[in-house]
């Protein structure tokens, strides 16, 4: 890992890169900067907290992506719901082939790192602050330290799902000539330090930051619950899981936002709804890069043929009662089946690109009642996890040709139908290929064909033999290291599929 590329030195002087930020300051690294003339007061404190959230926009060193395309690329292109767009990316096409090779610059982890280290500053040097200014407090100190420990767990929890074994680094780089040289360590220590981390933040986090849009934009108790909750999904620990999915559901702090004419506006244009429980936020002055990528270049599209599955049109529906989730939310079939949640203003209208500030929802609502419905069929209680399938169906509109068909006493048949209504529910959030992968791998890959199938159907015809063949091996399931990190880090190892490519 090149860490002078991606160091954030905490001895250093800051300055504003944008006023989109708001009041949100990104820390330049500074070699000889001593670490006295910083980290003084508590003031120097939030600063540093405030680039922390700045890192995951799209700021970012040339040449690489940026975290919010990340996370969108790594969930969706290896599934079912995205396809190739109009226009040819090598990255993208290479990933849609199954031809998952080292020099593919999206496996390109700079940023995740970018952020850790920043995350690591703060937790280090944030320490002696208050010996220093009588004035920060032990609870604001390991309020904002709850922060960075819940920011570093998101940005591994990612890194986790999406390359398996990884190098780990717990301390603050502070030099822009330090090399790291860390071998990587096994995927299930990885998830244990995911928890033990938001453990951590869970305790120490606070339950406002003041206002409503700051709470969806920087980490509260409720954000670290959402996270933990889906880490013990993936630990397969579903007590643990519910437990902090009961904490945010009987807060009463969020709901769904009602189906009327302004839904889609508030969830997905305004942003920060009183649905939502954590966004990657943008501006006027910072816009995501969704709108070059999907909307100018056409990249990538939602498959018309997985739409016209998961959103099966009801012949005996009034047409103006389809699901709300369906076109005009998380496609356009009109605009070439764009990702409709970062560019629609409303069912028809669309943004410039001058309006693509569309924040990244990380977590929200309609997700969680998803994830206590799991949590609930499989700890023996599919009557249960039903009834909350159908609060997020029922606001939805959802088609009467999905209802569900299984067995209502049948947990294996509830916990797959909680799966196809998380594709509706959270189409082209960056989830998919997570989704479709933590089924899969539950209780020793029990659910594997769930992928073999998957790839099936959407392998070019020439392809289906070798794609199936790869995607049968679960070593697969996860990205090579890029061929940089290697040749940078003499620690390192590729993953095992990927050796000698």
């Amino acid at each position: 890992m090149k860490i002078r590329q991606i160091a954030f030195t905490a001895t250093l002087i800051f300055s504003i890169v944008l006023s989109g930020c708001n009041d949100w300051l990104y820390l330049e690294p500074e070699d000889g900067v001593i670490r006295q003339d910083f980290w003084q007061t508590k003031e120097d404190v939030h600063a540093a907290v405030v680039g922390m959230y700045c890192s995951l926009q799209n700021i970012t060193e040339r040449g690489y992506y940026t975290i919010p395309e990340c996370i969108f690329s790594w969930g969706e292109i290896r599934a079912d719901m995205a396809d190739l767009g109009s226009r040819i990316r090598p990255q993208y096409s290479y990933i849609k082939s199954g031809d998952l090779l080292p020099d593919n610059t999206l496996f390109k982890w700079n940023a995740f790192y970018r952020t850790i280290n920043n995350c690591n500053t703060v937790i280090e040097f944030s320490e002696d602050v208050p010996e220093k200014d009588p004035s920060f407090s032990d609870d604001a100190l390991r309020s904002y330290q709850a922060e960075a420990y819940a920011i570093r767990a998101l940005m591994y929890f990612y890194l986790y799902r999406s390359f398996g074994d990884i190098p780990m680094k717990l301390t603050a780089t502070t030099n822009d000539g330090e090399e790291f040289t860390t071998a990587k360590v096994k995927k299930e220590v990885v998830l244990d330090q995911i928890i033990t981390d938001l453990l951590f933040a869970y305790d120490h986090a606070t339950y406002t930051h003041g206002d409503a849009v700051t709470d969806r934009g920087r980490v509260t108790k409720y954000t670290v619950a959402a996270i933990l909750a889906d880490a013990y999904l993936w630990k397969q620990n579903y007590s643990e899981a519910s437990k902090y999915l009961d904490f945010i559901i009987n807060s009463g702090k969020f709901t769904l936002i009602p189906r009327n004419q302004y839904w889609f506006t508030t969830l997905y244009v305004d942003g920060n709804s009183v649905e939502s429980i954590f966004e990657i936020q943008f501006d006027q002055n910072i816009l995501n890069p969704f709108y070059s990528l999907y909307k100018d270049n056409r990249y990538l599209r939602a498959s018309a043929d997985m739409m016209e599955e998961v959103f099966p049109l009801d012949p005996l529906a009034n047409p103006d009662s389809a699901d709300i989730r369906a076109d005009g939310c998380s496609y356009k079939s009109s605009d070439n089946y764009s990702f409709w949640k970062f560019f629609g203003i409303n069912d028809e209208e669309s943004r410039e690109r001058d309006q693509s500030f569309a924040n990244l929802i990380i977590y929200r609502y309609g997700e969680i009642l998803l994830m206590k419905a799991e949590a609930l069929s499989e700890l023996g209680n599919p009557q249960e996890a039903i009834q909350l399938i159908n609060i997020v169906r029922n606001r939805a509109r959802a088609a009467r040709t999905t209802n569900f068909l299984g067995s209502e006493t049948s947990s294996d048949d509830v916990t797959a139908y909680i799966l196809e209504e998380r594709s509706r529910e959270l189409a082209f959030e960056g989830k998919r290929w997570y989704d479709i992968l933590r089924y899969a791998r539950k209780n020793n890959y029990a659910n594997k064909d769930l992928i073999v199938n998957m790839i099936m159907r959407i392998a070019p015809p020439e392809k289906i033999q070798t794609m199936t063949n790869k995607y049968r091996d679960t070593l697969f399931h996860y990205f090579p290291i890029h061929a940089d990190e290697l040749e940078a880090n003499p620690k390192l190892e590729q993953n095992p599929f990927f050796e000698g490519l």
